[in-house]
């Protein structure tokens, strides 16, 4: 749980996958994400955006999907943005955020909206009896690597509202998508929920256990994400995170998920017979 007496918040979160993952040199990173937005071709969405679906993986395999979700809000700004991810390490809290003052990148440092993140532990623990954990120097790469694109698509500087997912089980992601809904404001914060989607299946299999994560994506369907992993019929390693964007996104008006775009790690390994799927969905509200 996060106390306001205990809760140290040292130097900002050095990079832990910067020059790995993605570049750790600024122009070139910079180069990079701007041909990927710049490269994107969407459809035109129905209403405005509230949230967004993005993958995780190092920008060789999943950046060009990614750029597509971003690119439908290059321009905007936002006081912060609450980005939810999994969390790839064990860990025995359920919900985790980081006791740093900021997050670094190479293209510079987000601060985190600690009044906001208080706020919404305080939901929480309301509700659950557990609220957000801080921890330092995490390795957690799925909540980092959509930074250097919110960096680059945004426009002005924005704070950052950072939640990594150790339990993904459908009550606990129903509890964060109330306390996101009633915390923040759609106005002013931007959702994002960074997921990948199969793992390591032929992708013939990859595609049909992939379609069906996107049917129910694009059903508005958080309880349809769950129904399909209890009948283990689809996969994604941020199922949780979306369904909770999804719940939040729906108290704010949202009424629609719209797929931008679809690939596999198949297209930059030439590796069809296990390969990794990716997605990008835009969530919006009408005008």
């Amino acid at each position: 749980m996060m106390n306001k007496n205990k809760t140290v918040r040292p130097s900002p979160r050095p990079s832990p996958i910067a020059g790995t993952w993605y570049s750790a040199n600024p122009n070139e990173l910079h180069r990079t994400i701007n041909n990927y937005i710049n490269q994107a071709a969407n459809p035109e969405l129905p209403g405005e955006v509230v949230a967004l679906v993005a993958p995780h993986a190092g920008y060789a395999y999943s950046g060009a999907v990614a750029g597509h979700a971003f690119k439908t809000v290059k321009g905007r700004g936002y006081d912060s943005v609450c980005v939810i991810s999994p969390l790839h390490q064990y860990h025995s809290q359920a919900l985790l955020t980081s006791a740093h003052s900021a997050y670094a990148t190479p293209l510079g440092e987000i601060p985190l909206d600690t009044a906001n993140l208080e706020k919404i532990n305080e939901k929480l623990e309301a509700v659950t009896g557990s609220g957000l954990t801080p921890i330092t120097h995490d390795q957690e790469h799925s909540l980092e690597i959509e930074l250097p694109f919110l960096q680059l698509a945004l426009d002005g500087d924005f704070a950052l509202i950072p939640i990594m997912m150790r339990d993904q089980s459908r009550q606990v992601a129903k509890a964060l998508g109330a306390a996101l809904a009633e915390v923040l404001n759609p106005e002013t914060c931007l959702l994002v929920a960074s997921s990948d989607l199969s793992h390591f299946y032929a992708e013939t299999e990859a595609h049909q256990l992939d379609q069906k994560v996107l049917d129910a994506l694009q059903d508005f369907s958080p309880d349809g994400l769950f129904d399909l992993k209890d009948q283990g019929q689809g996969q994604a390693c941020g199922l949780a995170p979306m369904a909770a964007v999804m719940w939040a996104s729906a108290q704010h008006g949202a009424t629609d998920v719209t797929l931008l775009k679809y690939d596999t790690s198949a297209s930059t390994t030439g590796d069809r017979n296990s390969v990794v799927g990716y997605a990008a969905a835009a969530i919006t509200r009408p005008d």
